[in-house]
This record gives C-alpha cells, sequence and structure tokens, in this order.
C-alpha cells in the first residue's frame, strides 16, 4: 500500500465515525494541552531570566574595585590617597588603568564609574543630586534606552566635555514641565549641558509583573550622567575610579579578559595587588545552574503529572481501534481478500492511529497556545510556545500513537481473511 493510500484510507475510516474520533481524540487534546503548557511554561521562564540577566549586563561581567591591598575593597573617598610599598609609590585604581585595559583587552564592552553627589538648587531648595560618571557602554550593558536626545559623542567622551545624559525619573522629578534637552544644569559649580535624556525601564515597566534588579535601575533612571573623562579629572584626585567594568564577548573568553586584565593591571601597579576582581560572571554562571537544576525538577515532576492525562489519552485511542477490529471485519477480509498483505493491514491501522493522535495534538497545542496567552496577559507580559514545545507536543503525539496503535495494528494484520469475511454470519 502507498503512502498517499493509506493516508486517504485513514482519513476515509475516521471521517466516516466523527463522533467516536473526536471522543477519541479528546484525551489526546487533554494530554498534550497538558504538556506543552507545563513544558512551554518553564521554558519560557527560563528564557525570560536568561534574557534579562543580560540586557542587564550581568552575564560575562568582571567588576574591578580598588583596594587597600589586602583582602577586602574599599569604596570611600579615603582610598584616593597614594599607597606606598616599600621606597615605590602605587597609584590607585584610575582613568589611565581604565584606558589601558580600554587598549590592550578583548571585550564586548567596557565602561568605568566614579559616583558623586552634588547639591542642586531645585525650587528654592539644595538637594543633593546623584551624578555618575561613565561611558556609553553602560548604557548599552544596562539596556538604557533614550526618550529624547542623543548618547556621548566619540569627542566628549574623549575630551571629557561637560555634557550630560540625564534620566527619565530625575527628569519627573525634578523638571517635569520644562524642555530641558540642550539647557544647562546647574550641579554645585559644575555646568552641564543636556543632550540625552534615558527612556523608561523596558525591563520592569509597571504593572508587568516582573521585578528584575528594579531599585538599582529606579535609582539609576533617577541620576545625572556625565563623561568618565570629565569626572576622572573634575570630581577625583588622582583620577581615581570606584570601578571598572568589563564585560566579556562570550563565556569561553571571560578568563582570558579576567587573567589578561589582572596582568595589566599588576604592571602598572609596580605588582602591588590595590585592586580587587569581582567575579560578578563566576556569579551570574552559579545562579544560573542553580536555577536549571531548580526548573528541571519542576519539569521532571509536571511532566509526571502531565503524563497522567496522555497515557489516559492513549488508552482511549488503544481501545477504540481494538473495538474498531471487529466493527471492520468484513472490511479487513475483503481487502485481504484482493491482495492487501499483512503489512498493508497493518500500516493501515498505525497510519489511522498515528493520524488521530496528531489531530489531537494540534488541537491540544493550539489550545495550550491560547491558555499560554491567556496567562501572559493577566500578568500582562508577552507570552507565546516556543517551537521546542510545538515540537515536544508533536513528539509526545507520534509516540503514543505508534505505541496505542502497534497491537491492534499487528491484530488486524493476522486476521484470516476467510474468517473476517463469515465474521457476521
Amino acid at each position: 500500500m502507498h503512502i498517499g493510500d493509506g493516508i486517504i484510507s485513514a482519513w476515509v475510516s475516521i471521517s466516516s465515525h466523527k463522533m467516536r474520533s473526536i471522543l477519541t481524540a479528546i484525551g489526546i487534546v487533554i494530554g498534550i494541552m497538558a504538556v506543552v503548557t507545563m513544558f512551554s511554561s518553564v521554558y519560557l521562564i527560563k528564557e525570560l531570566i536568561s534574557t534579562n540577566m543580560e540586557s542587564m549586563g550581568w552575564n560575562n561581567m568582571l567588576v574591578i574595585y580598588p583596594s587597600s591591598g589586602g583582602g577586602g575593597w574599599s569604596y570611600s573617598h579615603s582610598a584616593v590617597k597614594t599607597q606606598r610599598r616599600g621606597e615605590q609609590l602605587v597609584r590607585p585604581l584610575s582613568f589611565d588603568d581604565y584606558i589601558a585595559l580600554k587598549d590592550q583587552l578583548e571585550y564586548k564592552s567596557i565602561y568605568g564609574m566614579i559616583n558623586n553627589e552634588l547639591l542642586q538648587l531645585v525650587g528654592g531648595e539644595q538637594k543633593y543630586i546623584t551624578v555618575k560618571s561613565t561611558g556609553n557602554d553602560f548604557f548599552f550593558s544596562k539596556s538604557y534606552g533614550l526618550q529624547d536626545g542623543r548618547y556621548f559623542s566619540k569627542v566628549e567622551e574623549e575630551q571629557g566635555l561637560p555634557v550630560a545624559v540625564i534620566g527619565e525619573k530625575y527628569v519627573k522629578e525634578y523638571l517635569p514641565e520644562g524642555n530641558v534637552l540642550g539647557e544647562t544644569v546647574i550641579l554645585g559649580e559644575h555646568r552641564f549641558k543636556v543632550v540625552g535624556i534615558l527612556g523608561e525601564d523596558t525591563l520592569n515597566k509597571e504593572g508587568s509583573g516582573m521585578n528584575f534588579n528594579s531599585w538599582e535601575r529606579k535609582s539609576d533612571l533617577q541620576a545625572i550622567y556625565v563623561p568618565l573623562k570629565y569626572g576622572a579629572y573634575r570630581f577625583q584626585g588622582q583620577k581615581m575610579l570606584h570601578s571598572i567594568h568589563l564585560q566579556s564577548k562570550d563565556e569561553k573568553s571571560y578568563n582570558n579578559m579576567m587573567n589578561k586584565s589582572r596582568q595589566i593591571l599588576l604592571s602598572r601597579h609596580n605588582m602591588y595587588p590595590n585592586f580587587v576582581f569581582w567575579d560578578s560572571g563566576a556569579m551570574m554562571l552559579t545562579i544560573t545552574e542553580e536555577m536549571d537544576k531548580i526548573l528541571g525538577k519542576w519539569n521532571i515532576t509536571l511532566f509526571a503529572i502531565a503524563s497522567i492525562s496522555l497515557i489516559v489519552g492513549g488508552i482511549g485511542l488503544f481501545s477504540t481501534l481494538l473495538i474498531s477490529i471487529q466493527e471492520r471485519m468484513l472490511e479487513i477480509g475483503v481487502r485481504k481478500s484482493i491482495g492487501a498483505s499483512e503489512k498493508d493491514i497493518f500500516f493501515f491501522f498505525i497510519v489511522e492511529s498515528l493520524m488521530l493522535s496528531l489531530a489531537g495534538a494540534l488541537v491540544g497545542i493550539l489550545l495550550s497556545s491560547l491558555l499560554i496567552k491567556l496567562a501572559g496577559s493577566v500578568i500582562k507580559m508577552s507570552m507565546g510556545i516556543p517551537i521546542a514545545g510545538v515540537l515536544v507536543g508533536l513528539l509526545f503525539a507520534v509516540i503514543v500513537g505508534a505505541v496505542s496503535g502497534i497491537y491492534p495494528a499487528f491484530k488486524a494484520a493476522k486476521l484470516d481473511p476467510i474468517r473476517a469475511i463469515y465474521f457476521f454470519e
């Protein structure tokens, strides 16, 4: 029997017993819907967390802080002072170190950071405003887009010009009615021309149901940003930086980047380790591995629960095919008497079983997609079935259809044609 003939024959048999076919497929629909929904939900949660961790600039990130030279690091302004190693002077982590790392390393992004608070006259009151000196890579790695204007130009970064990019929450709080783009902001004795305004935090939209480091990101969007070189030369003694952030191109190049950056800094600091590395890349890798273990256990548990429905559907399909053999004895006998072989009869029943199972799977996948979208609308997140979820559903359908149809197909194929023809007489 040709494949096309087998499919047509199976379709005729299914369509001629519509109610029985629908009732048989319902069990498969429920089982596939349960399996696909469970698998897709866990998969989407994992992808969502991984994507947002990357969007926040946490993956493969190395942070370098100034240190007193022994164990821990000091983040206070008192760490600015030059340290002594015997008769040699050892300078703190500085803008020059940042330039050396930027010129000699391969990386995805690099930026330095200086945190300050400067007084600003707002509505007749003096308020402390957070001012951060950094570079454009900070905005890119943290996924901070623009509401208006632009980021720093290359000339502004290289020359340390007095320009500023301000957060949208700063604008809402202190300048709710004014068009500040192109205006001058006065902070203490410093004057900055506003060239850009950061947009809303796309990772933590209000009502999204997600909370990805929202406190820090809210603080970032309340700050004012100026070029790193300006801060290093105007805010800090000895051009000291509070931190240098390095992000490797991928996980494989991370260790090489970290080792080379250590060598560069040691050679510049007279082999004195007055800096410390915070390996956030390794921490994120540990968190990811733990998350994978937890979600893996959830997958096993949910699969076990969902598979019960699928097994019940498979048993229903198995029972229906067995019962249909008796109803179609004459058909089987006639087919065999005009030349159909045992393989043809076996193939005919297997194809019918697979078609019923796959039809149930397609309906189950569709219902699962609607269910996941409904859940996404409730928690105000964009969700849909991933390709992996569809493939899992189809794979389970093929397995259930094949397993449920093997014995009935084998039994039908072994029937004696004479007895089959005269079965009802």
